[in-house]
């Protein structure tokens, strides 16, 4: 399973590589983002709230395992390591720094897409496949969304923001969170736009399914 609504961060700086990797999770539903190089890959992992990292070893400026290392002092972001070397000294050092999974190049994409699937599982995340609450059911596997038993089509944005919301139910959630969850960076006008899906997702499921604290953000009681 792959749950709308997560973000994830590539660090990679081989260019088809690069493309390839972000390409084959969009494609499973995931926000991504991506960088090239670990430097600008450590000031994401800081300052943005990812859901898991996929993390080139051998990177330009700070490399993966430096990267990790730095990374660890503050945060235990979710970490699948790639690496072109298949060496038992490196796999060792990066599971030794903090590494949540370790996969060799070349790989499978259905290899790859299980591990994304089971660090993001073990930062406590994407567990529950049915989400239900105030008469809103979501059935994640599916994307269908039923109110009080009747369908109701929502568009994958949408679903991702009413998925967002009930995973972290009674949790007030900033507007920033919520735009880095939902769109790529490259999307102009983020709180204008988040306006919009607020606006749409309270005219479908009921106006009290997303509450506002004012100044802080919203949520689901």
């Amino acid at each position: 399973m792959s749950p709308s609504g997560m973000r994830l961060l590539v660090i990679e700086d081989d260019e088809d590589l690069h493309r390839l990797l972000v390409a084959m999770l969009r494609g499973e539903g995931y926000q991504v983002d991506g960088c090239h190089d670990g430097e600008e890959g450590l000031y994401r992992a800081r300052n943005w709230d990812y859901d898991a990292l996929v993390l080139d070893v051998m990177l330009p400026k700070v490399d993966g395992f430096e990267l990790l290392r730095r990374l660890r002092q503050t945060h235990q972001t979710p970490v699948l390591m790639l690496t072109a070397r298949d060496e038992t000294s490196d796999r060792v050092n990066g599971l030794d720094l903090g590494a949540d999974d370790y996969l060799t190049k070349p790989f499978e994409k259905e290899e790859l897409l299980a591990r994304v699937r089971a660090v993001v599982r073990r930062g406590g995340l994407a567990i529950e496949r049915v989400l239900e609450f105030g008469g809103v059911r979501l059935d994640i596997s599916s994307m269908t969304v039923e109110v009080e038993g009747d369908a109701v089509d929502l568009t994958p944005r949408e679903f991702a923001l009413a998925e967002l919301l009930m995973r972290r139910r009674g949790e007030v959630i900033s507007r920033d969170f919520i735009c880095d969850h939902l769109f790529d960076e490259d999307v102009d006008a983020l709180s204008n736009m988040l306006d919009v899906y607020i606006y749409k997702l309270r005219q479908k499921l009921g106006k009290d399914f997303i509450r506002t604290r004012r100044g802080a953000g919203y949520y689901t009681e």
